[in-house]
């Protein structure tokens, strides 16, 4: 009788607990289990032109958020994103990488333009109004934070820093760690479009 009360206390506790950890604004899940990330976003790319969600339907998207003044995360990310890409082969016809600023009043088109030259050769960066910026990280769940400025005026940005693997009708498929090495997210990717991700 006890274990039974006592499991009646748990599981009570454990929707209580997952109806305030959803209620906070935490990932929900679709139908399908599968977490509500993406969405429409308009922005401005490195060039210049607008570019909007829609203009990317057909490719497969790895979207990553992060800024050019970051120190150490997203350069590397980039680079295993770079790496990633090469190691695809042909396949990376069908897919699109993107950076997102979360940084938009420092990364000007200008600068994103001069930042991207590092990195593989089709990634496109975007940039737009705060307003816009903020839309497109809260479509797709991404912490994002100023910290307080240095006497110089100089801040980093807090922010969250997976890497998004978006399907060619624009939703979220899959999405790769910080940690994630390069080889990993090649095979990963080439598994999907084939299929058998």
């Amino acid at each position: 009788m006890l274990f039974v009360a006592a499991t009646v206390v748990a599981v009570a506790l454990g929707l209580i607990v997952n109806a305030l950890y959803f209620d906070q604004g935490r990932p929900k899940t679709t139908n399908a289990g599968l977490p509500t990330i993406g969405g429409p976003f308009e922005l401005v790319d490195h060039k210049g032109r607008v570019a909007r969600d829609s203009d990317f339907r057909g490719k497969y998207l790895l979207v990553m958020f992060g800024y050019t003044a970051c120190p150490d995360v997203c350069p590397t990310e980039l680079q295993v994103i770079t790496e990633a890409m090469e190691g695809l082969g042909e396949v990376r016809t069908r897919v699109q990488p993107l950076m997102i600023t979360v940084d938009p009043e420092r990364d000007t088109v200008a600068v994103l333009a001069d930042y991207i030259e590092n990195f593989h050769p089709s990634l496109i960066a975007l940039t737009g109004s705060v307003a816009q910026v903020k839309a497109a990280t809260k479509a797709y769940r991404v912490y994002s934070a100023k910290a307080p400025p240095d006497d110089d005026g100089d801040y980093f940005m807090d922010h969250s820093a997976f890497i998004y693997l978006m399907g060619p009708d624009g939703k979220y498929l899959h999405h790769f760690a910080p940690t994630t090495a390069p080889e990993d997210m090649t095979r990963k990717i080439r598994a999907v479009i084939s299929g058998q991700g």
